[in-house]
């Protein structure tokens, strides 16, 4: 966790941000809606661990606006339905952790955390060896993320 917190606070530019400009594939994002964006977290805590965020930089969702705070809870129920076919998780954490004494790695700009969560899936490793296994390559969910989310569009529209 130490390493994770001090690469935020390392970064010279907001990773959101900066996916919201820039090359999808480069920044892990699976995919942007009108005001928001699906990235994979490169420090996942487990397979599938994605975070949705507004496009704008804002640090808490009250500033968004409405427009805004439905696209980022239809792009919730959207990735959710992804993840529920592509993975099917028997859980989900779901969170937002709202400034540093909340926990928040990157506080300035808002954004949730959705987990899928196993059965199981928690070991030794993390509580002895502070070390996370991901069984599953990022580029390898990263391509598997964004099929899924674009199959769960295109069953909506139909």
């Amino acid at each position: 966790m130490k390493y994770i917190l001090r690469a935020s606070r390392e970064a010279k530019e907001c990773i959101f941000c900066k996916a919201v400009r820039g090359d999808e594939r480069e920044n892990w994002v699976v995919y942007k809606s009108k005001y928001s964006i699906v990235m994979l977290n490169i420090y996942p805590y487990n397979t599938g661990h994605v975070m949705i965020a507004p496009k704008r930089h804002v640090p808490r969702p009250d500033l968004l606006s409405d427009e805004e705070i439905l696209d980022l809870n239809k792009l919730l129920i959207i990735t959710l339905k992804a993840l529920d076919v592509e993975y099917e998780p028997h859980g989900y954490n779901i969170g937002m952790n709202l400034g540093r004494v909340a926990g928040a790695g990157i506080e300035e700009h808002m954004h949730i955390h959705i987990v899928p969560r196993w059965h199981g899936d928690t070991n030794f490793m993390p509580i002895i060896g502070e070390t996370k296994v991901i069984p599953e390559d990022l580029n390898k969910t990263f391509e598997r993320m964004r099929n899924a989310i674009n199959r769960v569009l295109k069953d909506r529209r139909q």
